[in-house]
């Protein structure tokens, strides 16, 4: 599924088009997709302006003028595609080619107040949109025990610390616990643990002394969470099977991973002679250096 680096892609390829845009008119064309869409959606959101488009871990986040908030969600197969109106000229980013999308799987379209349509299609339907009042949204089952986010200044090495003192639960499955850091996913774990040089075979607890203050382990890897992060949202997000951005185009951060996919090559850091191996940890795929992951 999307991480966070891509669902950022997304929001920053949507905002210029519904950030500050009055919703005319919402076309729903199916009752349900992993959930029922909302009651009443397409009349509750008519003639409403969107007045921010935010991310919280991988949930697009869209509040609405008069106290309701939309939380989306792009599953295993979800994108939004953007056609601008007759007229309008360039948008930013020019989102004006196609996606191949089989348009039987256009689910719901947002109609703009200046005839721009967005169309949410979901082949697999495993995304879903829920509303919730704006007021209360950082109470919503989905948001209210999520971490901190990741390149935001609540996620330290002090943090972390605190977090992971005795665990003895390994470093992969921490880190992917979205109530100790939000949207993380598989992917950006195995390349962040990689560039902090540590195994993700590791107990937790690593990233702690036993007076509570941060070893160096988590120093270095808050430092790799961020940039690991940064490089793969200014890349435009991976394109692992059927992500794209939102003007259709594939990201390509996938050409730049160090470790993930990458099962008996060679590791990339300078001077390893490592070779890149892949264990199963929870159920997934982890992969990693056993030459300079320690």
């Amino acid at each position: 599924m999307p991480e966070l680096p891509e669902v950022e892609t997304v929001r920053r390829g949507l905002e210029p088009v519904l950030s500050g845009r009055r919703i005319a008119r919402l076309e729903q064309r199916r009752a349900d997709l992993r959930f029922p869409l909302p009651d009443a959606f397409a009349k509750r959101v008519a003639g409403r302006r969107i007045q921010a488009l935010t991310r919280r871990a991988k949930y697009l986040v869209a509040e609405f003028e008069g106290g309701q908030t939309l939380i989306m969600h792009l599953g295993m197969s979800g994108r939004f595609t953007i056609s601008p109106s007759v007229g309008s000229g360039k948008m930013p980013g020019d989102f004006t080619h196609g996606t191949g999308a089989d348009p039987k799987h256009d689910h719901v379209i947002f109609h703009t107040e200046d005839g721009t349509t967005v169309t949410y299609n979901d082949p697999r339907r495993f995304g879903f949109m829920v509303m919730a009042p704006t007021e209360s949204i950082d109470q919503h089952p989905l948001i209210r025990n999520l971490g901190p986010e990741p390149l935001g200044n609540a996620l330290n090495a002090g943090y972390l610390a605190a977090r992971a003192q005795g665990r003895k639960t390994d470093l992969k499955a921490f880190l992917m616990d979205q109530r100790n850091v939000a949207g993380l996913g598989n992917i950006y774990v195995c390349e962040a643990l990689h560039q902090a040089r540590l195994s993700p075979k590791r107990a937790a607890r690593c990233l702690a002394r036993t007076n509570g203050l941060p070893t160096d382990r988590a120093e270095r890897l808050v430092t790799a969470i961020r940039e690991v992060l940064s490089a793969a949202i200014d890349a435009g997000g991976s394109s692992l099977r059927d992500y794209r951005q939102a003007d259709g185009a594939l990201g390509y951060f996938q050409h730049a991973f160090r470790v993930y996919g990458r099962e008996d090559e060679p590791c990339t850091k300078p001077g390893c002679r490592g070779t890149v191996r892949r264990i199963v940890q929870s159920g997934r795929s982890t992969f990693f250096c056993s030459g300079c992951q320690r």
